[in-house]
């Protein structure tokens, strides 16, 4: 029994709406899994993946599998059973097949293959999740240049009755066509990333120009922006807003390029006046970041922002609680945790405990709670990103 193709006119309707949908995602993780959802929709399957060309392998990027989310509550359960995992393009499994030769697979049960086909079923998942695989259908996903550049399988076609049946043929020309829309979703979602890490890496050296006169490393601004955009992510923010703040946060003291270098460069502590003049560099900052883009204009609030206090004790403007961007009060987090662990000439790192510990005590004072709060459920991200970012790792002091 194969499942019932939908109406003409609800076809249309569907793939006008996958188009729109993919139009509108930008984000890549998000864009397929987008396309993984859409088509399993589409063809009423109750489970589905996705593998990317790259060199003579595919990798896998997405699962999702209904059964399996409804018995174990958590999606990620079953993407993890294959996280990262890769096979060659060649004809001896079913994905590999299609990405060597192109062609669309419709199998009626993946356990009964006759010896005259050269692909085989890789029983892996299924025994690792306690699942059985039956229908399948894997079709090619076609770049540009009409090259296979992916391969998109739906697992287990579903009645209205919730049985597994075999997926219809017709089914065939509209998963093809959702894959070549897909395809080229997924091409325009890999040049904005460039665009946007071309970006990033021009932003960094600029922040680096400014804080190596503060004789700052590179990799401060770099962890800024991973720390900012792990806090924000933990707050909920959204895709674009965690961007945002990844973008601009390196740009934070941007500033520090109008202070003389004798009091940026001071090896003491600054006198009154002098101090007056390094706080400054938040105004300044403020001023060299004039443009429309967005990433500028929040880089413009947290230059200016990042340190007031929640107390209103902080500078260049006295401001209170809300009143500060929530931008700012973000990074001022992430700046304050990262000079308090990292190394400088006149200092030695601290451990990450006794640091978390000053920005517990400096809540409400100095930091925002909600903010805080995101950093206390993130710190071993943050022990994480700091290990990846500079090589070191500090989970024994934590």
């Amino acid at each position: 029994m194969a499942a019932p193709i939908l109406p003409l006119q609800e076809q249309i309707q569907h793939l006008n709406r996958i188009g729109i949908s993919l139009t509108l995602e930008h984000d890549l993780q998000s864009l397929l899994e987008l396309i993984v959802q859409e088509a399993r929709t589409l063809a009423r399957a109750d489970g589905g993946s996705l593998y990317l060309v790259n060199g003579n392998k595919l990798t896998f990027t997405v699962a999702q599998n209904g059964t399996l989310d409804a018995r174990l509550g958590d999606s990620q359960t079953t993407r993890a059973s294959f996280q990262k995992h890769e096979i060659d393009i060649t004809n001896t499994s079913l994905a590999g097949y299609v990405a060597n030769t192109g062609l669309t697979l419709n199998i009626d049960d993946v356990y009964k293959l006759g010896e005259e086909v050269e692909y085989r079923f890789s029983s892996t998942f299924d025994d690792m999740n306690n699942y059985r695989s039956r229908s399948m259908l894997l079709v090619p996903m076609l770049d540009r240049g009409s090259e296979v550049a992916g391969v998109l399988c739906l697992l287990n076609a579903m009645s209205a009755t919730d049985e597994v049946i075999s997926f219809n043929e017709e089914y065939e020309p509209l998963l093809l066509s959702i894959a070549s829309q897909a395809m080229a979703a997924i091409e325009n979602a890999r040049l904005i990333d460039k665009v946007k890490r071309s970006y990033l890496d021009t932003v960094f050296c600029l922040s680096m120009a400014a804080e190596a006169r503060d004789n700052e490393t590179g990799e401060h601004v770099r962890r800024i922006s991973e720390y900012s955009s792990i806090l924000s992510d933990r707050m909920g923010f959204s895709a674009e807003d965690v961007d945002s703040i990844r973008y601009a946060s390196p740009l934070h003291d941007v500033g520090k390029i109008g202070i003389p270098d004798n009091i940026l460069q001071k090896p003491g502590k600054l006198t009154d006046e002098e101090y007056e003049i390094m706080k400054t560099h938040t105004t300044i900052g403020a001023s060299i970041l004039e443009g429309d883009s967005e990433y500028i204009h929040v880089a413009k609030l947290i230059a200016l922002t990042h340190h007031e206090k929640m107390d209103g004790k902080g500078y260049p403007n006295g401001l209170k609680g809300e009143e500060i961007s929530i931008f700012g009060r973000i990074v001022a987090v992430a700046d304050v945790f990262d000079a308090l662990v990292s190394k400088r000439v006149y200092k030695p790192e601290m451990p990450v405990e006794k640091a978390k510990d000053i920005i517990v005590e400096s809540t409400g004072t100095h930091f925002c709670p909600t903010v805080v709060e995101a950093f206390l459920k993130s710190l071993d991200d943050f022990i994480d990103a700091k290990a990846r970012l500079t090589g070191t790792d500090q989970e024994a002091d934590a």
